[in-house]
């Protein structure tokens, strides 16, 4: 179980998560949604560790996250971090070194899947090629917790099923998967449960076939609801 309590998070003054109260459990996946500079990114950031809440405390196994857990928690960010003298076999092998739960096998059938060579140049890869390379060396983790920052940024269609196909695949029991993104569309049929975040703060979370079936809207509509002016429902 991931769970947050009271977390906040400043930046020179400036409040990037307020107060946000989550809790995540094994066998689903959830997908964080907002605009730009909600928060979405920074919680993520303190749930793997990475950065240190303000104030609150987030919690992995009722344990405070901390250099320990980060052995259970795959985090992959938006930003490329990849140095561009090496290959996607490079990239592999440096996961290999750095995590124990990183399965070299389950890269490869990924990387096969994805229609990546291992002696491809990371510099000369294009933007979508990078986004299906993030996700193949994460998902390559045998993890407890998937943490994947707008996953589906800058690829085409046909990339993003194989994307989410990698996505599906890692559900189970015992995994929890968080996936941030502002394609709600393509979330719809494979998320469990929406997390909404305006302004630094949780404005609600909602069980996606719930939505479907008691309020008559889809995902896309609730967003639509949240962050826009549109008017939703109707009869189901």
């Amino acid at each position: 179980m991931l769970e947050s309590f009271e977390v906040t998070k400043k930046f020179l003054g400036k409040t990037a998560v307020d107060s946000i109260s989550l809790k995540l459990e094994p066998g689903h996946i959830y997908a964080m949604l907002g605009p730009n500079g909600s928060g979405k990114t920074t919680w993520m950031k303190m749930a793997a560790g990475l950065i240190k809440p303000t104030s609150g405390v987030i919690k992995y196994n009722n344990v405070p996250v901390n250099v320990e857990s980060r052995k259970h928690i795959a985090y992959m960010s938006t930003e490329p971090y990849f140095y561009d003298w090496m290959t996607i076999g490079d990239v592999g092998n440096y996961y290999d070194d750095f995590f124990e739960d990183f399965s070299m096998e389950a890269f490869d059938e990924m990387l096969v899947e994805m229609k990546l060579e291992k002696n491809l140049k990371c510099k000369a890869l294009s933007s979508g090629m990078l986004a299906k390379l993030k996700v193949a060396v994460t998902m390559a983790r045998d993890a407890k917790v998937y943490m994947l920052d707008e996953p589906l940024n800058g690829i085409d269609l046909l990339a993003r099923d194989e994307v989410l196909n990698a996505i599906i695949r890692h559900a189970g029991e015992d995994k929890i998967l968080l996936v941030s993104s502002h394609l709600v569309e393509e979330l719809e049929s494979v998320v469990d449960y929406a997390i909404f975040i305006n302004n630094s703060h949780l404005v609600d979370v909602y069980e996606v076939e719930e939505l479907r079936v008691k309020q008559c809207v889809s995902l896309a509509d609730k967003y639509r609801d949240i962050y826009g002016s549109a008017e939703i429902g109707g009869a189901c």
